[in-house]
């Protein structure tokens, strides 16, 4: 008993060394990277970049190492700082020949944002599917929601727990007329209200194949989308956003970036060369004419500029990280919402 007290303590002790002391050196010893602000300026082809310099304050610049005043930077930024440019009455009429105005920008302007810790979370499996077209400026929620089984999709009464049999039946023969394949792999939705329009939801089915499900004046809405050849997805995100250009992102089992178009459901490959959701970090700052997109991996930060209207690559900047952190045994992650331990 005594023995095995004695390795019991031993074990804690070299369990707590192996916790505490990455941590301690991890906290004291490594400085967070600064990374500065980044975004692709049309206007002089580049990246500008605006940063906190010691004794400096804000530093503006661009790659080519230019620097800016403030006023100056907003100009080479108009679709970002356009409202600061119409205080100053500095917004251009026409920008790139394009005659341009606030309420344009506004409708084309976007910010998308995906973090691991999304991706790999656990989900009840209850959706919520509004109205897309009730003649309403505002959107509702329902009284029900949705799950999709091995059988079928059932719509259940919140009220009363109970099956819709009817409703569920209805939507049921829908899908399977276009021959989607119970159960359903991926659903993938924004169930809210604080949005302008509602698309509904993605679905991947049994053999993941794409489809568009929605609720359009009580009835619904379903189509299957053609995949390119070989094309085999895995993660989707609906975007809704104002302009309604861009249907949803999506990623393949190779990590390559995809658009889905609204209307058409064309399915367009951007010049991102990799983004794996369920490591990395995404952030798209989009306008009418570029996107400036940040993939944040464990080992590098990277910044690409897309052509807004085929997404094709403009121009990169990939930075590897200098932060080495030590490894130990750590209980939770950037990666996902999970408490548990681990070693990294």
């Amino acid at each position: 008993m005594r023995r095995f007290s004695t390795i019991l303590l031993y074990v804690t002790i070299a369990f707590l060394l192996l916790w505490q002391l990455p941590w301690c050196y991890n906290f004291f010893v490594v400085k967070p990277e600064k990374t500065p602000f980044t975004l692709y300026s049309f206007v002089i082809g580049d990246f500008a970049q605006m940063e906190q310099e010691e004794g400096k304050g804000s530093v503006r610049r661009d790659l080519a190492g230019n620097i800016y005043s403030e006023a100056a930077f907003d100009s080479i930024l108009p679709m970002f700082y356009f409202r600061q440019l119409m205080s100053d009455e500095r917004f251009p009429d026409t920008i790139q020949g394009i005659a341009v105005t606030p309420k344009m920008v506004q409708t084309e302007n976007f910010n998308f944002r995906s973090v691991p810790s999304d991706i790999n979370a656990p989900s009840i499996g209850l959706y919520p599917l509004m109205e897309s077209m009730s003649g309403r400026v505002d959107l509702k929620m329902p009284d029900d929601v949705f799950r999709i089984t091995s059988k079928g999709i059932e719509f259940i009464d919140m009220a009363t727990n109970s099956v819709k049999e009817d409703k569920s039946l209805q939507f049921t023969e829908a899908m399977t007329k276009k021959d989607f394949r119970f159960p359903a792999t991926e659903i993938v939705g924004n169930p809210t209200v604080k949005k302008e329009y509602d698309e509904g939801y993605l679905l991947l089915d049994a053999d993941r194949r794409l489809f568009h499900l929605k609720q359009v004046k009580g009835r619904p809405y379903v189509r299957a989308i053609t995949l390119p050849e070989g094309l085999t997805l895995k993660h989707l995100y609906l975007t809704e956003f104002r302009n309604k250009k861009t249907l949803a992102f999506m990623t393949d089992v190779n990590n390559a970036f995809y658009v889905l178009q609204n209307r058409t459901y064309e399915i367009v490959k951007t010049g991102i060369p990799v983004f794996n959701p369920e490591t990395d970090a995404l952030t798209i700052i989009g306008n009418m004419f570029d996107w400036t997109v940040r993939v944040t991996t464990p080992t590098s930060d990277n910044y690409y500029a897309l052509n807004a209207d085929d997404y094709s690559l403009i121009k990169k900047l990939e930075n590897a990280s200098s932060t080495h952190s030590m490894p130990g045994i750590t209980f939770t992650s950037y990666t996902d919402k999970y408490v548990m331990p681990r070693f990294e």
